[in-house]
């Protein structure tokens, strides 16, 4: 065929006639154990027909535009979206891959396709991606599945001029000296690929169908074996997480195999990204008590299965927020029921359109929000988009490594409003996670709402504490307020901000504070000054003449950390006590000081070279006047220094805030 312009063939879709809305994206039910084993990972030669319809309908919304004095390929009108249809969750994934495929390759596909004399259609390109994938083979169809016209004219033209195409896409990677496609790719994108490749398994446990101990008898008996970390990792081998105790992490290389098993078949075992597991089980540690949970986003049905699998054993309700639709709320219910989730109240509304006052949510204690972001943190932007319910144009931004700068301002501003809306809730905390790389999706928000003083004057305040997972054996990535995980071939990047309210003054103020006060008021007889300068040394009090003497050993005081924050129980005992001093020393004051029989006046012994007393002096006065004299001198000197009585400290064990967590290094 002549290379000329004139005769190159063109297809047109019609494709571009209705809404693309990720969001109005349909899978059907859930479907029996059995079904859900085969679908697994994406294979070859296996596309259905409605996949390529689906794929060029993703990639007509995501590919690279460029400007129109470079634009080769012209493919007609993109102000209209189409709509997504899926048959089941395995063509959905398919789907996905192939359009984000066709996406990386577009400008080698479309020099193919203009090499070979063939005008390139959204349609055209991503299954000429596929055809050359397959090395040019002919595609397995199979007898149920229902044929899409367009696709089989597409397919019958593509696979005639098979032979063409090959040598096009020789003479491709001879001018760019690549051995195979995949070096066309830019660095960045390789090392993307090669980290999501590389990142282990990371699978939770669903405390609804199973137990961590049968769970490892059950691998044990599989013939895994247990090791300390992701680094030591060989074959059949898993590892614990450090952070959450029901979490599991699997080698890369194991993917099928696992999601094949019996333990995913009966949703024992469920595959999610660790970063969903960091924020469910803060918010795990953040309740103390019976009280409720408010999902802000529907996001993954994975991330609301585990917080209700947290708190299996309590009467917490996980209420989940902006469901939309009876046939959202129908194919979650229908979800959870799979997983034995039995704790999940599904509310229609918006987040933010809820008010904090709303019956409905009075118990609410902790709110999880995880808002839509860029997720430039995940390693898998398919998983991400997938599970999450994200934006496609993901793919795109992960493509060209960042972010446009109006994009990412409306996400911060939607963030921002969603936590300050949180705020508003008469909640003890608020966990706040995304899967974004940038600082204004993550710490900026945090600040500007702590900033913005949304609580009002009748709730205390929100401020920022440290994380608080039930288990971190590094305590250095738990000494910052926010807590990171790293894009990296063990993790995917995440951000965990925790804020709570500040609890009243009077638990903020320690034992010796109100013992302080107390004695500069005058109601323990003594200043704080004195009271600090007497506990430097043991104290004596001596009834002169009468040999009488009581001693005390120095009190210990009260130290708290600054984290830690004595309970109101210690405070009232401390005031109790403090009490109980006072009115005892007025009781002794208003006592008179009794008669103190004295001892018999020893003489001195003989040869001491002390003078001796005469028994008759006429110039003496006489023993009763003398007696009397000393009576009178000795109740003076009792009157001027009467007795008081010390302070007394009660030494309780420190009581640490829930919503705190004692820095590295505390006893």
């Amino acid at each position: 065929m002549p290379r000329s312009k004139s005769k190159s063939v063109s297809f047109h879709e019609d494709v571009t006639n209705d809404t693309f809305h990720l969001s109005e994206t349909k899978i059907s039910d859930v479907k029996g154990s059995a079904e859900k084993r085969t679908m697994t990972l994406i294979g070859k030669n296996v596309c259905h027909d409605s996949v390529y319809i689906n794929a060029a309908k993703i990639f007509q919304g995501i590919r690279n535009k460029k400007p129109k004095d470079k634009m080769l390929v012209r493919y007609g009108d993109d102000s209209v979206s189409p709509a997504l249809t899926f048959e089941d969750e395995y063509s959905q994934r398919v789907s996905y891959e192939l359009a984000f495929n066709a996406l990386k390759y577009q400008e080698f596909l479309e020099e193919i396709l203009l090499d070979s004399c063939v005008y390139p259609c959204h349609l055209l390109v991503v299954m000429l991606y596929d055809l050359q994938d397959r090395k040019f083979e002919a595609r397995e169809i199979f007898d149920e599945e229902e044929p899409v016209a367009e696709v089989r004219k597409i397919e019958h033209f593509l696979y005639s001029f098979r032979i063409k195409l090959a040598a096009a896409l020789a003479r491709y990677r001879i001018k760019h000296d690549a051995l195979s496609i995949e070096y066309i790719l830019p660095e960045t994108i390789q090392k993307q690929e090669q980290r999501a490749s590389a990142l282990p398994l990371c699978v939770w446990i669903n405390t609804f169908k199973t137990s961590l101990q049968d769970v490892v008898r059950d691998l044990k008996n599989k013939g895994f074996t247990e090791v300390e970390s992701v680094s030591d990792f060989n074959r059949y081998t898993y590892c614990m997480d450090q952070h959450c105790h029901d979490v599991l992490f699997f080698p890369s290389s194991l993917k099928e195999e696992l999601l094949n098993s019996d333990l995913f078949a009966d949703c024992k075992l469920l595959l999610q990204d660790k970063s969903r597991s960091l924020a469910v089980h803060s918010v795990q540690a953040l309740l103390n008590t019976d009280g409720d949970i408010i999902v802000a986003h529907v996001g993954s049905h994975l991330t609301i299965a585990h917080m209700s699998a947290l708190r299996n054993h309590s009467m917490s309700r996980v209420f989940v927020c902006g469901v939309k639709s009876s046939a959202k709320a129908d194919e979650l219910r229908n979800l959870f029921n799979h997983m034995g989730c039995e704790n999940i109240q599904l509310l229609y509304e918006d987040f933010t359109e809820i008010r904090p006052t709303d019956p409905r949510l009075q118990n609410a204690k902790v709110i999880l929000l995880i808002p839509q972001c860029s997720g430039l943190g995940f390693s898998n932007p398919i998983d991400f988009i997938l599970s999450e319910h994200g934006d496609a144009g993901l793919l795109r931004d992960l493509l060209q490594g960042s972010v446009s700068k109006d994009k990412l301002c409306r996400l911060a501003e939607r963030q921002l409003t969603e936590l300050m809306h949180a705020m508003k809730f008469k909640v003890q905390a608020i966990v706040y996670c995304t899967s974004s790389v940038y600082p204004e999706e993550n710490e900026l928000v945090v600040k500007k709402a702590l900033e913005s003083g949304v609580e009002g004057h009748k709730l205390k305040r929100f401020r920022l504490i440290p994380p608080v997972f039930p288990t971190c054996s590094n305590p250095e990535s738990c000494t910052d307020f926010f807590f990171r995980t790293e894009l990296s071939e063990i993790s995917s990047g995440c951000f965990l901000a925790i804020i709570a309210r500040e609890k009243d003054s009077s638990e903020n103020v320690s034992v010796q504070d109100i013992l302080a006060r107390a004695a500069s008021k005058g109601l323990l007889g003594t200043t704080a000054e004195e009271t600090k300068d007497d506990e430097k040394k043991q104290w004596k009090v001596t009834e002169h003449g009468n040999g009488v003497t009581a001693s005390g050993t120095k009190p210990r005081r009260a130290a708290f950390h600054h984290h830690e924050v004595p309970s109101p129980s210690n405070i009232n005992t401390a005031v109790s006590v403090s009490k109980a001093v006072t009115k005892l020393r007025k009781k002794n004051i208003s006592q008179p000081v009794g008669y103190v029989q004295p001892k018999k006046p020893v003489s001195p012994a003989a040869g001491t070279g002390l003078p001796r007393v005469l028994k008759h002096t006429a110039h003496l006065p006489s023993i009763g006047k003398v007696h009397g004299r000393q009576m009178l001198a000795r109740k003076a000197r009792a009157e001027r220094k009467k007795v008081v009585l010390k302070p007394v400290e009660i030494v309780f064990p420190p009581v640490i805030s829930p919503y705190g967590r004692p820095q590295a290094g505390m006893p």
